[in-house]
């Protein structure tokens, strides 16, 4: 008998002995490679008529060669990292699990899911993450992390990103800290796309709020510019502007889309006022508004009858490089063809269409053609 052929029936009477190698959460890499051992052991065929293993087989066999008797929980992280295929490493991860002497801790763990997130294993990140949210190993900030990143990217997995959230409320040693409110918060965010559905979630923004607070962990400028935006969008603006007043406390700065949310959520519940309040304390600091907090604000100013308010804003939003939409020149034109002011809304379509680029001769000519009909009512 060659003597590769009597290292692999060593290397399989060692794994028989260690346990059932193959396990069905295992891939079929290793499935392949126990096959190819026993047909070698029961067979008399010359190494010559063997079946040729495959490469995953290959460096199956040589990383778990590699791992010496009584190995430890970093030479299997070392291991699961240095690997390129995330089904090699889950089926390194499967085999050392089964191996006397040795549990998985909450690195091993982590490891491996990232692994599987990056190499778009998810149904193996699945199963680890009920592994580990079961009790598998112990408790880590990192490893809950990634597991709520993991599961508030997927719809059908928001749920379990607040139930792991909740097993971190009751640890002593493993509580949620600001990345966790952050991509809690975020996952929130993303929901507030319809009024109506924005009510539903503004209670678990509160109630995260709270605990947050409770807890110890000072937010930053992005978890309290979130926390602003979900008041304004549900036009819970006083809240919105309580959140904005306390910024200082935590030693935060509001930015361009901290005004911004406020200016919008102000327009939008008819505080127009404060919103154009907010939005030129915003430009007295040199910060740009978004393209569409201009267009609100500029609607808003139109629909109150504040026009040469709402024509100052245009042209701040043109000098930014920034276009209004149809909807909202057609606003400012039509509300002072209706003050009797057409003319001037004539002159001023004339010297926008030279301002803005995108405007273009066909949105030139509607808009043209609007203004006629308006003054000739």
């Amino acid at each position: 008998m060659s003597s590769p052929t009597l290292r692999r029936i060593i290397l399989l009477s060692s794994v028989k002995r260690a346990g059932n190698l193959t396990p069905p959460c295992l891939s079929s890499a290793v499935s392949r490679l126990s096959i190819s051992f026993s047909s070698v052991s029961s067979s008399n065929l010359p190494p010559s008529r063997i079946r040729t293993r495959t490469p995953l087989e290959t460096q199956f066999e040589t990383w778990i060669q590699n791992l010496k008797p009584g190995f430890r929980h970093p030479d299997v992280v070392a291991a699961l990292r240095a690997q390129s295929d995330p089904d090699l490493a889950y089926d390194i991860f499967r085999w050392t699990a089964q191996q006397r002497g040795y549990k998985h801790n909450h690195e091993a763990y982590h490891t491996m899911i990232k692994q599987a997130i990056t190499g778009k294993r998810n149904k193996f990140a699945e199963t680890l993450i009920d592994e580990v949210v079961a009790g598998a190993c112990e408790m880590s900030v990192p490893l809950y992390n990634t597991i709520i990143r993991f599961c508030c990217g997927r719809k059908f997995l928001f749920n379990r990103a607040f139930d792991v959230y909740n097993k971190m409320l009751r640890s002593d040693d493993s509580r949620p800290d600001l990345e966790t409110y952050t991509l809690l918060l975020s996952s929130l965010l993303k929901r507030f796309n319809k009024l109506n559905v924005c009510y539903v979630y503004l209670h678990a923004v509160r109630s995260l709020t709270k605990q947050m607070k409770s807890s110890g962990v000072i937010p930053d400028t992005y978890v309290l510019n979130m926390i602003i935006k979900a008041y304004a969008k549900c036009l819970e603006v006083d809240e919105a502007i309580r959140v904005f007043r306390e910024m200082a406390l935590y030693g935060s700065e509001p930015n361009a889309y901290t005004y911004g949310y406020l200016t919008k959520g102000l327009c939008e519940k008819g505080r127009v006022g404060q919103g154009l309040g907010f939005y030129k304390e915003m430009r007295s600091k040199g910060m740009v508004p978004s393209g569409s907090c201009y267009m609100v604000l500029i609607c808003s100013l139109a629909m109150e009858r504040r026009l040469d308010e709402a024509v100052e804003v245009v042209f701040d939003m043109l000098t930014n490089s920034m276009s209004p939409d149809m909807l909202t020149y057609n606003t400012v034109l039509g509300e002072l063809c209706r003050e009797g002011r057409g003319n001037e809304a004539l002159e001023l379509l004339e010297e926008w269409k030279k301002t803005d680029p995108v405007m273009g001769e066909r949105n030139y000519r509607t808009l043209m053609d609007e203004v006629y009909f308006l003054n000739k009512e």
